[in-house]
């Protein structure tokens, strides 16, 4: 049997878009939880495993595959059933359009490093801090509410790639306080999601640290 472990921390989006696919693949896989607020994936062990000293980082019996969207493609080859990445050639390239408006776009510029270098390294205050934060996410969000099709998921009538990258996304946003009502579809896509054990497990406040 093949050994899972990963190494995430708790409100980390991108472990967030992971988690979600392994519970969708119904994976069995121990936790350690790495916290970016004590600066544990800078320490030597770590980065002895994961260069970038980044999380999440899912460790196959005893091999490291860092990078959350190389993760998930790693999932859906290794475990084919049910499918996040769509096969065929078009719907493929339709569903990780879709996941990367939120995993190259919105993500990088948002992430916690990010955040940390505009308020300790340009001065910017909180306020502004939070302003840039929510412009991106209405940037990427107002492209989404767009492209999102007819299904009840983003990825279709099933949950995809996209909706493991959406959720996180979304859940950032009401940390932020991002105004939501231009994006209905987002909006009912993520409730329907959320109805869903494998998005409600992999959720932050049911991995969080007690």
């Amino acid at each position: 049997m093949t050994n899972l472990v990963l190494h995430d921390y708790f409100r980390s989006s991108a472990s967030f878009r992971v988690r979600i696919a392994l519970n969708l693949k119904g994976l069995d896989y121990d936790r350690v939880e790495v916290s970016l607020i004590a600066g544990e994936q800078r320490s030597d062990a770590f980065l002895e495993q994961n260069a970038q000293g980044f999380v999440p980082m899912l460790v196959v019996d005893g091999e490291p595959i860092i990078q959350s969207m190389a993760i998930i493609d790693w999932l859906d080859r290794a475990y084919p059933e049910p499918r996040l990445i769509p096969e065929d050639a078009m719907p493929r390239a339709v569903a990780l359009a879709r996941a990367q408006v939120i995993a190259s776009d919105i993500h990088p510029l948002n992430n916690l490093r990010v955040l940390k270098y505009l308020k300790r390294d340009l001065g910017l205050n909180e306020q502004t801090k939070d302003r840039w934060y929510r412009h991106w996410i209405v940037e990427g969000f107002d492209a989404l509410e767009a492209m999102a099709g007819e299904g009840r998921f983003l990825g279709g009538d099933t949950p995809g790639i996209a909706d493991c990258c959406l959720i996180p996304q979304m859940y950032n946003a009401r940390r932020f306080d991002t105004p939501l009502d231009d994006y209905p579809r987002l909006v009912a896509i993520d409730a329907a999601c959320m109805e869903h054990d494998a998005f409600k497990k992999a959720h932050p406040d049911a991995v969080k640290p007690a």
